[in-house]
């Protein structure tokens, strides 16, 4: 039945990219508040190992496959994702694309994991971090142990913003090229792009809450970044109206960048949890997550 709505065409090309935009932009910042709002922040880790997966499996199973036969050359289709790899590695050097899935960030918190003062007194008192007060936990919790971050007068919020709205933007280039390509392939890609902004999406709330801002503020300021991934879609749809040949290198940075943040942002967070439960858990939720996109070949086929 899904196959004959597909091939049939009841939406459009532009139909497919508003709707995934809205799923990819919107609904993410509305589930991630609700996790954040809930404390349920010990679910992000489950979140972004399923998103590994996700990511992955559309990588390797669609996106690139996909670029290769529609390309005239194999090897622009290759330089392309090499470049797109590098791109990605200086715009995070550059602190525009950086996102946060856990309680301890290493970029905005105000000290790592690692040199945490209430799991590693040890450590306190040097000048790179600060102790702060145990007695009045924020929603920055976990199940070993909570404390209050200072206020950092909205600085690291103000970057988070400025870093999501962009990458969401880029994602809607990235889903307007995929359903330009090929509906199937737009439907993978959206999974996939929306797997991974509901936790990424979880740590910008709480960046936000973290600087300062209330909880009202945080949902809105989500909400309106999130409306980039509509306006990166629409562009990019009517620009690859007049240039088709775009379309395989478009596919090659998106590769690029969905494997870029699985293999560089969200994996070696996986490898701070050395436990067997921990790792077998981790092993399942990426294989679950490639099963996704698997599924979705062949029920869309």
């Amino acid at each position: 039945m899904l196959n004959l709505t597909i091939n049939s065409a009841p939406l459009s090309v532009l139909s497919w990219i508003v709707l995934s935009s809205l799923l990819g932009g919107v609904l993410s910042v509305c589930l991630a508040a609700l996790f954040a709002l809930n404390v349920r922040t010990s679910w992000v880790p489950m979140l972004v190992s399923y998103a590994i997966g996700a990511m992955l499996g559309a990588v390797f199973l669609e996106i690139l496959p996909h670029a290769f036969s529609i390309a005239g050359s194999v090897e622009k289709v290759s330089a392309t994702l090499l470049i797109g790899l590098l791109l990605f590695f200086v715009l995070e050097k550059l602190v525009i694309w950086r996102h946060c899935h856990g309680d301890h960030c290493e970029v905005h918190a105000v000290h790592t994991e690692e040199n945490c003062p209430v799991t590693h007194p040890e450590k306190e008192g040097g000048a790179k971090y600060r102790a702060v007060n145990a007695q009045q936990p924020t929603i920055l919790l976990s199940d070993a142990h909570s404390h209050s971050h200072i206020h950092d007068g909205g600085r690291s919020g103000l970057m988070i913003m400025i870093g999501d709205t962009f990458h969401n933007f880029i994602d809607g280039i990235l889903i307007a090229a995929a359903f330009t390509a090929d509906i199937k392939l737009g439907v993978v890609t959206a999974l996939a792009i929306i797997a991974h902004e509901i936790p990424q999406e979880v740590g910008d709330f709480l960046i936000l809450l973290h600087s300062g801002y209330t909880k009202k503020q945080a949902l809105i300021f989500n909400l309106v970044s999130s409306v980039a991934t509509m306006v990166g879609g629409l562009m990019a749809y009517f620009a690859l109206q007049y240039v088709q040949s775009w379309i395989p290198v478009i596919l090659a940075l998106a590769a690029s960048s969905l494997l870029y943040v699985a293999v560089a942002d969200l994996i070696p967070g996986l490898h701070k949890r050395t436990e067997l439960k921990a790792t077998i858990a981790q092993v399942l939720l990426i294989s679950i997550g490639v099963s996704t996109i698997l599924a979705a070949h062949f029920f869309l086929e």
